[in-house]
Formats: C-alpha cells, structure tokens, sequence
C-alpha cells in the first residue's frame, strides 16, 4: 500500500485513532454528530410521509410501496428524484458512523495543506455522490420489478420468497473471501498522505465509496428486499455495518451477522412460498 490519500480504498472505514489535534477533533465529532442527528429525524419523518401514502395491496399478501411509483401527477423523473433524496439522506444516517475515522484521519494527512477543512468535505461529497448514483440504480431495479410485478401475478406471488432468498444470499455473502478482504482492508490506513488537491480530495473520497458499496453489498440488497424505509431494518443495518468495521472483533461480528441473514432469509424464503 502507498503513502499518498489517494491510494488505496481499503482505508475507507479504518478506526485506527489518530495522533493530536484534540481541539479539531471535537469539532469534527461534534459536526458528524449533529449532521447524523438532522439525517437521523429527517429519515424518520421521510418515513412518517410514506407511511401516510396508501400502498397497493399485492398478490402474495405483500404491499407495494409509494416509493417504487409516481405519485398522482408526479413523472417518472419527480418519482426518481424524490427517491434518490430520500436515499441519499437515509446513507447519510447509516455510514457516517463508520466513515467518520476515515473522513478524520484524511482531514489530518491533509493538513499541510492549509485547506483541510475543504479537502476533507469534498472527499465527503464524492463519497455521498457514489452513494447517492447507486440509490438511483436502486430505483430503476425496484421500479422495474414493481412494474412486472403488478402485471404479472405469479412474480407478486412470488416476491416475499424471492426477498427472502435475497436476504439469505446477503447472509451467505458474509462468509466468503471477498467479504473478508473488503473488511481486512478496511482495517487498515496509509502512514501518511501527499499534501492533496481538489482532484486528488474527489477521488478519494469516490474511492471510498466505491469501496464501501461493495463491503456494504449484503446489508444493502436486504435493505432493499425488505423494506428500504424500515425504519427497524435500516437501524439494524447501521449498527450491523458500524459493529462489523469498527469492533475489534470485526470479522465474527461480520459472520454472525451473516448467520441472523441466512436464518432470516431462510424463515422469510419458506413463509413466502407457503411451507411455514
């Protein structure tokens, strides 16, 4: 691994706490604490609003929910948009807590630079924009299938099965090697960085999402499968993805959480196909 910020994205979630700087450091803590809290009350009314919209019952005895459709009067492009804020804001609850020592320790590799307070939020931004595409990926797969879904009745019957098998195949990727290294490298933090500029701040800060997105795969298929605006599923899934990171015990926090995945999915696979 290279000394420079750009490097590698394997550092995106290190918790390795860095040297000096107490002063800055609790204003950095406390920034990222008020910005989870504003994300955390904004999801929770964002849920509030869509649990006040009528959902479309389904065959297979499931609901559809609002967020995979237009609204009366609203476009496709409106429905896309409204989906892809609400997704950005939710992302913004659930990683910071683990890409907080990340967003940290490049702030202070960059300090000699005189512009580390603007470095560190641009690498934020980049961050959130890789975020904030996938959430529109998201919404043109789930827009698609609710679409098939609501025209052809053996695949609603079919969906709470298939979310299940989803949610044991998230479970599964847990134990696999990639899994594995996606985490091993997010454990582990150049020494140091080049003084960095606007361009090298911007890909860094897409390298860590890039890398975040993979590590997050099953967390973030299941979220989807589920309910994307479980308000109970999305808080397993930040302290699930913070705990599997950040503990020391990382890596059995990651295969038992996989473990919860595969039982889930399985019992969820099993009702939804009517054997339970």
């Amino acid at each position: 691994m290279t000394s420079t910020a750009s490097a590698e994205p394997g550092h995106c979630c290190a918790a390795a706490e860095p040297a000096g700087g107490e002063p800055g450091r609790r204003i950095f803590v406390g920034v990222c604490g008020l910005l989870f809290g504003l994300s955390a009350a904004a999801t929770v009314a964002l849920h509030g609003a869509m649990s006040s919209m009528a959902a479309t019952p389904m065959p297979g005895g499931w609901t559809l929910s609002m967020a995979w459709a237009p609204m009366c009067g609203q476009t496709w492009a409106g429905a896309a948009a409204s989906f892809v804020g609400m997704w950005a804001v939710m992302m913004v609850a659930m990683m910071l807590p683990s890409i907080a020592p990340a967003l940290w320790r490049y702030r202070l590799a960059v300090e000699g630079s005189g512009h580390a307070t603007r470095l560190t939020l641009v690498a934020a931004a980049a961050y959130l924009l890789v975020w904030t595409l996938l959430g529109l990926a998201v919404f043109m797969l789930g827009a698609a299938l609710a679409g098939l879904a609501m025209q052809w009745p053996p695949l609603a019957r079919a969906m709470p099965a298939l979310a299940g098998l989803v949610v044991l195949a998230a479970g599964a990727l847990q134990f696999t090697a990639w899994k594995a290294r996606l985490l091993a490298g997010c454990g582990h933090a150049p020494a140091g960085a080049s003084v960095g500029n606007m361009g090298i701040a911007w890909r860094h800060g897409i390298r860590l999402g890039l890398h975040c997105i993979q590590c997050c795969a099953g967390a973030t298929a299941s979220l989807a499968a589920v309910g994307v605006m479980d308000l109970g599923v999305m808080a397993l899934a930040t302290a699930a993805i913070s705990a599997e990171r950040l503990a020391p015990a990382g890596a059995r926090i990651a295969r038992a959480v996989g473990a919860a995945g595969i039982g889930t999915g399985a019992w969820q696979a099993m009702r939804g196909a009517g054997l339970l």
